[in-house]
């Protein structure tokens, strides 16, 4: 991943954000009507347009300021997606039991945060790299682990545990999550609609990923 910095979008800067993800399919039409179609990419990505509604000039400002300290494009920082930023649907909340994300052997004890979408084979895990400090938890054969038996490093989603699980044994967890974007424009236009209001042309944020 290219430069990145830690910091996260203010979710009042994204209020009202639309967006969601995409694949990138290639369909090839045969001579009997019938496709062929293949994917390009492994995983999808996300997208989302914010900023497009009238706001006050101090959040303007505000917004300016992210886009400046991050050189529009240049670097990535955090978003919390609206529909999509915990282990468990939006409206729970997070258990330890939440998503798989390895088996015990007897001798490891780092595991990647990974979120399951969908079920049996067609089913696709998605690497969770930027969890949010303080909200994960861990659970090893469904016994939840005490808060001093792991760790997790929050800029890659590696959990550590100080004690590898027997061989065998599931590794689940729990958290919420930032989804890593940057700003997909080198240009932020802001047109004053008032004394104390302002408004930005829809400005995109794209997914990066290594």
């Amino acid at each position: 991943m290219s430069e990145f910095h830690e910091a996260r979008l203010p979710a009042r800067l994204a209020f009202g954000c639309a967006g969601g993800v995409e694949w990138r399919t290639d369909i090839v039409a045969l001579a009997s009507g019938a496709e062929q179609r293949t994917s390009a990419w492994a995983r999808g990505r996300r997208r989302y347009l914010i900023a497009t509604a009238a706001r006050p000039l101090d959040e303007l400002a505000e917004l300016l300021a992210f886009f400046e300290a991050r050189r529009g494009r240049l670097a990535g920082f955090r978003f919390r997606d609206p529909a999509d930023f915990k282990s468990c649907a939006p409206s729970a909340q997070p258990a330890a039991t939440d998503q798989r994300i390895g088996t015990g052997d007897g001798s490891r004890k780092i595991f990647e945060l990974t979120k399951v979408y969908g079920a049996g084979p067609t089913a696709l895990a998605r690497p969770i790299a930027k969890p949010v400090a303080g909200t994960v938890k861990v659970a090893v054969a469904g016994v939840v682990l005490a808060a001093g038996a792991f760790s997790v490093d929050v800029a890659t989603g590696l959990v550590t545990l100080s004690t590898a699980p027997a061989a065998g044994a599931a590794v689940t967890a729990g958290f919420e999550f930032d989804t890593p974007v940057r700003f997909d424009t080198d240009r932020l236009d802001i047109t004053l609609e008032g004394f104390a209001a302002g408004r930005v042309s829809a400005c995109a944020l794209i997914e990066v990923r290594d």
